[in-house]
């Protein structure tokens, strides 16, 4: 499928941009690209870091692949020339799920010796959305002001923090919550988790019942 692929309207796909590094929680990464394969007016673009493809086998036992057949072109990090490295592609939004601390620092320095700095730096200087799901703990004060610095360019830092409200019975719930609220806050919201209803019943009958 070509960049150029639009849908059954006439009307041009919309492009999103997704990359997998190292860090711990590829997982999310993975969701977000199979909640955006599910929409045909999206078309996604993929970098996987070498470090994204180790963390994906260990974590999600998935291969390289596997998780490129999900979306609709893919890149390899070096392909500095690639079409989402320049400002001129239209891009609807980046998401870097998950963020590593040394992806983080290149974006926040504009360190651009890959494609995904480089595509992240692009989206920063057009004013597009850039979403790093930041994935460490403890933050340190150097990893504090690379967020800093980071947001102050005009990123959003989204730590991948569970919710528990939704009261999640499953890890692929909380996962699928964190991938969809990433979604709705770069402005897909077609792809928003279930807005909250307010209702705390379930929470009172525990309180209740000494929950």
């Amino acid at each position: 499928m070509t960049d150029s692929a639009a849908t059954d309207t006439g009307l041009p796909r919309r492009n999103v941009v997704v990359a997998i590094t190292g860090a711990s929680g590829a997982c999310y990464g993975v969701r977000v690209l199979q909640l955006l394969r599910e929409r045909p007016d999206f078309s996604t673009h993929l970098i996987l870091s070498k470090a994204g493809i180790l963390t994906l086998r260990h974590e999600c036992d998935l291969s390289a692949e596997d998780v490129r057949e999900l979306a609709d072109v893919t890149y390899r990090p070096g392909e500095i020339g690639a079409t989402i490295a320049s400002g001129s592609f239209p891009v609807e939004a980046m998401l870097v799920a998950p963020c590593s601390i040394k992806t983080l620092s290149a974006i926040a320095t504009g360190y651009t010796d890959d494609l995904v700095a480089r595509a992240a730096d692009v989206c920063l200087k057009e004013g597009r959305p850039l979403l790093l799901m930041v994935r460490e703990t403890p933050l340190h004060l150097g990893h504090l002001r690379s967020m800093t610095a980071a947001a102050e360019a005009g990123a959003i830092i989204a730590p991948p923090v569970p919710a528990f409200y939704s009261r999640p019975g499953t890890i692929d719930e909380m996962v699928d919550f964190t991938a969809r609220r990433a979604l709705s806050r770069v402005g897909l919201w077609e792809l928003a988790p279930t807005p909250w209803d307010g209702d705390v019943s379930g929470r009172r009958d525990a309180l209740t019942h000494g929950g």
